[in-house]
């Protein structure tokens, strides 16, 4: 029996979009379907490397990027709003075609606007129910709505009860959209392994920030006596490893190596991006967060979980290496006990 197609396609904003995409794709080879990888840039490199086996497409680039200041990123969001709206006008073409080449039996996008068709089942993953914008959260929630609303239903990872992870963002009263929650995704599982490094710390996000966080960190820690390993979060074709002391530096990790790592890791610095949550509340982990400047969704993630008594957190500017002495007050992130039913939100794909 020929294997339906099933088209998985993350955006490119940092890796998280990518790496939560990492257990559906997985969940579709063991239900029997075939995946087919389409994205651009880092997102597509890491799957690429993640899949070689699967064939994989190249997207038009919303090429997002933030500003040195944090003040001026609204200004620079809206100001490269046309460039991102005629990407997605560019994807949507593409889909036309795409569906009928390669026989596409379901689509499956992760924050990617232009990425369906009203050919075949189209799913919408986000965490963000609510879009926060300062004073502009209203409209940037209504403008989001109305893209979702080209797709068959959205799904939220994360789960529908009070104790829930996304807080606001994943949560509304107010939704027109048929929503499923289909609880937290992470291609990291806990494993039990004894400690091998005092700090680890994981980069990630749009550049300039992720640069300039990387610089302000190495040089915090250049003098730390403790066992730091560093990942900078840069996608290339091969992977480096650097050593400077204590420290040990790597360009990137597949997700193999970055479990191991994580699992034996005591403590982890992190953006609040809701996929590196979602991986360390899965692992449960203690977690210092720096959300990125400018950024509502994880200055409002970092602020909630520092509130909650679970994670440390600070502005990129005020941190140093004494705020991390904090984490011992602090209980440390935990998932729930839930199992993603990766069958029954396949079913969507069944009809012929």
């Amino acid at each position: 029996m020929k294997k339906k197609r099933i088209l998985v396609a993350p955006l490119n904003w940092g890796l998280g979009h990518a790496t939560r995409c990492i257990p559906i794709i997985r969940a579709l080879m063991t239900e029997g379907y075939l995946p087919i990888i389409a994205s651009d840039g880092a997102a597509l490199m890491l799957l690429q490397k993640e899949f070689p086996e699967l064939s994989s497409i190249q997207l038009p680039a919303y090429n997002i990027s933030y500003t040195k200041n944090e003040k001026f990123l609204k200004l620079k969001l809206l100001k490269d709003s046309p460039k991102v709206i005629q990407a997605i006008n560019r994807e949507k073409k593409m889909m036309k075609d795409l569906v009928e080449i390669h026989q596409i039996a379901g689509i499956i996008s992760d924050n990617r606007l232009g990425v369906y068709s009203k050919r075949v089942p189209s799913v919408f993953i986000t965490h963000q129910l609510n879009v926060l914008s300062g004073a502009t959260t209203w409209l940037s929630t209504k403008i989001h709505e109305k893209f979702i609303k080209k797709f068959d239903v959205c799904w939220v990872p994360d789960v529908d009860s009070e104790l829930n992870l996304s807080g606001k963002l994943g949560h509304t009263d107010h939704h027109e959209i048929e929503t499923k929650y289909i609880g937290v995704l992470s291609r990291l599982n806990k494993r039990s392994l004894n400690t091998a490094n005092d700090v680890m710390i994981l980069l990630s996000g749009p550049e300039p920030q992720r640069s300039l966080l990387e610089e302000k960190l190495l040089v915090a820690f250049n003098n730390f006596e403790g066992k730091v390993v560093f990942v900078k979060g840069v996608m290339d074709r091969e992977q480096t490893i650097q050593i400077k002391g204590h420290t040990t530096i790597f360009n990137f990790m597949t997700s193999r190596l970055l479990e191991k790592t994580i699992n034996e890791s005591d403590l982890i610095i992190c953006r609040s991006g809701y996929t590196s949550i979602m991986d360390l509340a899965k692992l449960n982990k203690k977690a210092f967060f720096i959300p990125t400047p400018g950024q509502y969704e994880q200055e409002y993630l970092a602020k909630r979980f520092t509130e909650l008594g679970m994670a440390p957190s600070c502005a990129q500017d005020e941190f140093t290496i004494d705020k991390i002495k904090a984490i011992d007050n602090y209980s440390g992130l935990k998932s729930f006990d839930y199992q993603v039913d990766f069958k029954e939100l396949f079913s969507l794909f069944q009809g012929e």
